[in-house]
């Protein structure tokens, strides 16, 4: 009987040793993420993490705990090789989500979920576009060391104990007692509330939460938490979060004033919304950012200039529902895996074909990458320019076709072709992404990579609207851009205000505007309202999107990304946790009353994709 206690708690102990040794290599890996990594720091978050590792090695301390419970009674050898491939399969499984979750959240910023797994799926070659070759070089022997050096620990000390058998009925009765008392840890504890993200967080300092999340768990719960969007981020009453958002929708009268002088100096003209990746307000000295995106700057300063906007979210896959469909991110999935969900959402393209307008769809990459082949026949693009319409020497770079090949194309089919219906027209760049590799090199950002990427694509911006201006259409053009999500420089914002915070900037010899500023805060959800309001051209069925230029209108400026969400208005800003809670920041005339506005905000949201 000691024997099989012995190897069972050993079982519970070696995992919950390699969750601690999993959080240590963590913030030796990102010790520059914060100041208080120190010895109180770490002891904080083992101990604040330690219920969620006893959670996971609950999980897997179950099937051990069968085993223990048969070796009493069966002695053939193919009970000892069924443990040595589960221990084999739990090592390596643990391997590669230490060394994924390690890697990916230099880039994203919080722990590992289902997102990498939706990537994957849909386009590996996309999804693996970001990865540089040392990247892989040494990524793919941490594994192979992690997950052994784990197993070895298994086979050399748990495996290595031999039945008792004399007290079998014993053994098996307090080996059975003690598997099913696994299941407090496992749901964490014997309390109403059931183990989830929010039970590791304890500081103010938000890189020190997120090394006490253990990867796994917020891989599994991300995974079974996919379609349960009735029951997440339940709040308050329904009736609470109604009065909440309709206090929210109030509209400020006094918000806007000479910005309703912006009109349209023809009822159709052709649009053209260009998606920029990963591009920030930190770009522009016009919002003072550096002086980097040059040519984006100039045509703000000759068009109009949204300077309180928002990007909606940290991965294009979430931002275009919120661009081309007024429909906000969600911190916890992306509506685009879900396509039967995005077939009923609304869309500006479906909405300008009614009015007679023939959409396109611009993008060098592959077109399937997370579903977005679906979203986009959804939404009513039945023109769609991808990597398969360029000649495989001019998909030169690791996410397809660069920029100026794409913008030559798209120029090159505006010129040959006059249909007789207006065009909407969307362009969506992908150079200026990890791993920043273009075919461009400006003098002054000659070390480094990323400032040159983004001077690329700005060069290409220019001359896809230069070559426009060449043309006679150009007089009834109207041209719209903006980032398809949270800025990628610099790369580490201290605040999520100031990550999120992104230019749309209005051009074209259509827009009866010089130089103009709006500063009303809006994200990328209100561009449908905002387009479709300037057309005249119905806008109702974007129950999320709001006009930035109509004084009747309410004006704020929503984003998300993982365990975060924030409002911001012309007179507060709020951030608030979604897993905790806990509120990140509160500023301004009178933020309680935000962080109640975008927890109802979240709920709303989340019970309008329910009913979808």
């Amino acid at each position: 009987m000691k024997q099989a206690l012995k190897k069972f708690i050993l079982v519970f102990i070696l995992f919950i040793a390699f969750f601690i040794f999993q959080k240590l290599l963590f913030i030796i890996f990102y010790h520059n993420l914060s100041e208080k990594a120190t010895l109180h720091g770490v002891s904080a978050v083992i101990y604040n993490g330690l219920s969620m590792d006893c959670s996971i090695a609950g999980y897997l301390s179950v099937l051990p705990g069968m085993a223990i419970i048969a070796e009493q009674w069966i002695t053939k050898r193919w009970l000892m090789t069924a443990q040595k491939i589960y221990f084999a399969i739990i090592s390596s499984v643990l391997a590669i989500i230490t060394i994924f979750d390690l890697a990916l959240y230099g880039y994203w910023g919080f722990r590992l979920d289902m997102t990498p797994l939706f990537y994957l799926t849909t386009s590996p070659a996309a999804a693996m576009a970001s990865v540089e070759w040392w990247q892989l070089v040494v990524g793919l022997p941490a594994i192979a060391i992690t997950g052994y050096g784990l197993y070895k620990l298994f086979s050399t000390t748990v495996l290595r104990i031999s039945p008792d058998r004399k007290k079998r009925m014993a053994s098996t009765i307090l080996m059975t007692l003690l598997t099913a008392a696994l299941f407090i840890p496992i749901r964490g504890g014997i309390t109403v509330s059931t183990m989830n993200l929010s039970r590791a967080y304890f500081s103010e300092d938000q890189f020190l939460n997120h090394a006490a999340v253990n990867p796994a768990f917020s891989l599994m719960y991300s995974a079974t938490h996919q379609t349960d969007f009735g029951s997440q981020y339940r709040f308050m009453s329904d009736s609470d979060a109604s009065k909440a958002i309709n206090s929210l929708n109030k509209p400020i009268l006094t918000e806007i004033q000479a910005d309703t002088t912006i009109t349209l100096s023809c009822q159709q003209p052709d649009i053209y919304l260009i998606i920029l990746e990963s591009f920030s307000a930190h770009l522009m000295e016009s919002l003072g950012g550096e002086n980097i995106a040059v040519n984006l700057d100039s045509l703000a300063k000759e068009g109009v200039l949204f300077s309180n906007f928002y990007a909606n979210s940290f991965r294009t896959d979430r931002a275009l529902p919120a661009i081309l469909s007024g429909f906000p991110s969600q911190p916890s999935m992306s509506i685009m895996k879900f396509v039967e969900k995005t077939e009923r959402l609304p869309s500006i393209s479906r909405q300008l074909k009614t009015t007679g307008y023939e959409p396109s769809y611009y993008y060098g990459g592959d077109i399937n990458f997370t579903n977005m082949k679906a979203y986009l026949v959804n939404s009513g693009f039945n023109n769609i320019i991808c990597d398969k319409d360029f000649h495989i020497s001019q998909r030169m770079s690791k996410w397809g076709a660069p920029d100026h090949v794409v913008f030559e194309r798209a120029l090159t089919d505006v010129t040959k072709n006059s249909p007789a219906k207006p065009r909407f027209t969307v362009i969506q760049t992908s150079s200026s992404h990890e791993p920043f590799e273009v075919p461009y090199s400006n003098p002054r950002f000659a070390d480094n990579p990323q400032k040159n990427a983004f001077a690329y694509t700005d060069s290409c911006l220019m001359a896809f609207i230069d070559g426009l201006k060449q043309l006679p259409s150009y007089n009834r053009s109207l041209i719209l851009m903006v980032p398809d999500h949270q800025g990628a420089w610099p790369n580490n914002f201290p605040q999520a205000t100031d990550r999120h915070h992104v230019p749309l900037v209005m051009a074209g010899g259509a827009l009866n505007a010089n130089g103009e500023t709006i500063n009303v805060a809006g994200s990328q959800n209100d561009i449908a309202a905002t387009l479709l309001g300037m057309l005249g051209i119905d806008h109702s069925m974007f129950p999320f999107s709001h006009d930035m230029l109509d004084p009747s209108a309410p004006h704020y400026g929503v984003f998300t990304q993982p365990s975060l969400a924030g409002i911001v208005t012309s007179t507060d800003t709020v951030v608030i946790n979604t897993d905790s809670e806990a509120v990140l920041t509160a500023n301004g005339n009178n933020p309680e009353k935000l962080v109640n506005q975008t927890k109802a905000y979240l709920q709303t949201l989340y019970d309008y994709i329910e009913k979808l």
